[in-house]
């Protein structure tokens, strides 16, 4: 008789790790398919990310906070300046922002936090080079086919694949769509130290977005968006010219900010499309079905602008661990009461605790993808009257909102 896996999560990014880890923190295993022979540090997605205090929230409740937080500093300010003019349009305690004023946020190396989630899971939770080409039902279980040829069976199968997720193609969603932007991410490593405050840098004008923020005393993450022409098109698969456009679109910046980027090594910088799911199709579009389910990009793929990709990823891990964690519960009270467990039973009782998981993402996914749509298209209008609202509204719009969207807790994975 084949084996059966009773979770199967497709991607060991950020949202697949986090998942994984909270079910494991709960006494239940998956199994984690990932398409690379290894953990995907950099590609598509980046070699470091922001984390927020909602984000910080998930990471204490999966038990990995107080590691990564060693490893990062926290940042005190976020400063924001004109590109046109040089000057700072805003400079605001992270601390002062919003109501509760105890904000958190730190730039975190993607690699350093995939290995930290990785680390807390047993061996052999990760099945690397494992492609998933195509899904199919037979009864209660899901067929996973992989490109090797080989078939898995999952009494449960949820999709933390990215924004090509094969499991939500399977759902129904459509592939996301492209804002019109690109973005070009990098690390710089200085050995003797970067010298920079403890600040998020952001700068704005001319259609043009960029920043750089440090991610401890001698590493510097930056990036920088913008909307291309028919010429900028010759940077995509040239690395040299893509790091002399970015120089020449800086503007007045200071000669620090400036240096981070000619400091940059040609092979740690990346560029690629940025894309998001349409807010729509988030209200309408099945995020669980059956006993499948999507989270993280795979789920609400949302442009870098507010920095709450990879927040909104470690809350779906935590969320949804607890949400199928309650579910498998009672199916763990019944067996020990001795009646046993029908298969359609088993079946209902995880379709209960994806649909509760949906019901309980939706809307959040929503606001995040609209906030940072709406950002992004703001911050990279051009013109004179976009410039002021770029330069003078959005700085105070983000010091209001940001706080509201990172007051967000996904809560303990503790079950009642």
């Amino acid at each position: 008789m084949e084996a059966v896996e009773d979770i199967v999560i497709v991607g060991a990014g950020i949202a697949g790790l986090a998942t994984a880890l909270g079910l494991h923190r709960l006494g239940l295993r998956s199994l984690v398919l990932e398409s690379s022979d290894g953990l995907r540090t950099t590609g598509t997605t980046g070699f470091a990310l922001g984390i927020w205090t909602n984000g910080w929230k998930a990471l204490d409740a999966v038990g990995v906070g107080e590691s990564l937080r060693r490893q990062h500093n926290r940042l005190l300010r976020v400063m924001t300046s004109s590109t046109i003019s040089g000057l700072c349009t805003a400079e605001i305690p992270l601390s002062a922002m919003g109501p509760q004023r105890d904000h958190e946020f730190r730039c975190v190396q993607r690699k350093i936090l995939l290995e930290t989630l990785e680390k807390e899971l047993p061996s052999g939770t990760i099945k690397f080079s494992s492609k998933v080409v195509s899904i199919e039902e037979s009864g209660y279980l899901k067929l996973i086919h992989l490109s090797d040829g080989s078939i898995l069976k999952a009494k449960l199968l949820i999709g933390c694949d990215g924004v090509n997720s094969a499991v939500a193609k399977w759902l129904g969603f459509k592939k996301p769509a492209f804002v019109g932007r690109f973005g070009i991410r990098a690390c710089v490593y200085y050995e003797n130290g970067h010298g920079l405050e403890p600040k998020i840098f952001l700068f704005m004008g001319e259609g043009v977005r960029y920043g750089v923020i440090p991610c401890d005393d001698k590493t510097i993450y930056w990036f920088f968006s913008f909307s291309p022409s028919n010429q900028d098109k010759e940077i995509i698969d040239n690395p040299s010219k893509m790091k002399q456009f970015v120089l020449s679109k800086l503007g007045k910046v200071a000669d620090n900010i400036k240096a981070v980027i000619d400091d940059t090594e040609l092979d740690d910088m990346m560029l690629s499309p940025l894309r998001f799911r349409h807010p729509w199709e988030i209200l309408w579009g099945s995020i669980s079905k059956s006993n499948v389910c999507v989270a993280g990009d795979a789920f609400h793929p949302m442009t870098p602008d507010i920095a709450q990709g990879g927040c909104a990823a470690l809350e779906d891990g935590v969320i949804l661990a607890r949400c199928l964690g309650e579910a498998m519960r009672e199916r763990q009270v019944i067996k020990s009461e001795g009646k046993g467990m029908e298969e359609e039973d088993e079946y209902k009782r995880m379709e209960m605790g994806l649909r509760n998981y949906a019901k309980e993402r939706r809307w959040r996914a929503f606001q995040l993808i609209t906030t940072a749509y709406m950002v992004g298209y703001m911050a990279q209008s051009n013109g004179k009257i976009w410039n002021f609202l770029s330069n003078i509204v959005l700085a105070r719009f983000l010091a209001g909102q940001l706080p509201r969207i990172a007051r967000y807790n996904c809560g303990k994975l503790r079950i009642s």
